[in-house]
């Protein structure tokens, strides 16, 4: 496929709003593209949508029953012919499994794997037909199983398989898909999932996340991973048996304990 130039083209991005979903909207917008952004929290949405060029809103929360519908009937509605799905919207969350009220843990779910693939599936016909593609939104937590995230991790494993799949039986048929696995980047996504997630580690900016994205995504490249240790870790950790893997990655994970009250002397 020849590289794919984003000028005059609509794209639907979901978690548009914040964080990476942002700068998708910045990058994007720089580049010529017709937006549809897609978040659950009005304000921020329009607000974005009104310091871009050519960018609509539709507010929905996609966490909800029906709402992936709900987003393919209004880019319909509109009279909207859609050449590229970045389906980023997402959560995490971080510490003890039981710990998470189960409705949250579903929740991730939901969203992070239900919503994105009934997108892909609502969306898919129309991107053939425009020679398009979809670039989902993974992360560098997907290459191995991520005690004290392991709802969140299992989900974007999911996300990394089913991206790469669909890349195989597309490629051929002039449709473009995507796996963009980030590791720690500089976006709200720590203010929910709570700090001990990525407790220490480096963040990287959310536009060179972005820009990765789209470059691969233009190479039809079934995946790439932001940051050189992110992709050394993911292909260093197959040599490890999986006992040992998840140990130690346990042990990295493991929220902080806090500390003991010291004793008065005596």
């Amino acid at each position: 496929m020849d590289d794919f130039d984003f000028k005059g083209k609509t794209v639907v991005v979901t978690g548009g709003s914040m964080g990476i979903g942002e700068a998708f909207a910045r990058e994007l917008d720089a580049r010529g593209a017709r937006l549809v952004l897609v978040a659950r929290g009005q304000p921020k949405l329009e607000a974005l949508a009104g310091q871009l060029r050519d960018a609509q809103a539709v507010v929905e929360d996609l966490t909800q029953p029906g709402a992936a519908r709900r987003v393919f009937d209004e880019v319909v509605r509109r009279g909207l012919e859609v050449d590229v799905l970045i389906n980023n919207a997402g959560f995490g969350m971080h510490g003890p499994f039981l710990d998470t009220p189960l409705e949250t843990q579903r929740g991730q779910i939901d969203l992070n794997v239900g919503a994105l693939m009934e997108l892909t599936y609502l969306f898919l016909p129309m991107l053939e037909r425009r020679q398009g593609g979809v670039l989902q939104v993974a992360s560098a937590a997907a290459y191995q199983p991520t005690p004290y995230m392991a709802v969140y991790g299992a989900t974007k494993a999911f996300v990394l398989s089913f991206s790469e799949a669909l890349w195989g039986e597309y490629k051929d048929r002039g449709v473009r898909v995507v796996a963009l696995s980030p590791g720690a980047t500089d976006t709200p996504f720590f203010a929910r999932a709570g700090e001990g997630a990525g407790a220490g580690v480096p963040r990287a900016r959310p536009e060179d996340v972005v820009r990765l994205g789209l470059d691969a995504f233009q190479k039809n490249r079934p995946s790439a991973i932001h940051g050189v240790m992110n992709a050394v870790a993911a292909f260093c950790l197959r040599f490890f048996s999986r006992a040992f893997a998840v140990k130690l990655l346990a042990r990295v994970s493991a929220p902080k304990r806090p500390a003991l009250p010291t004793s008065a002397a005596r």
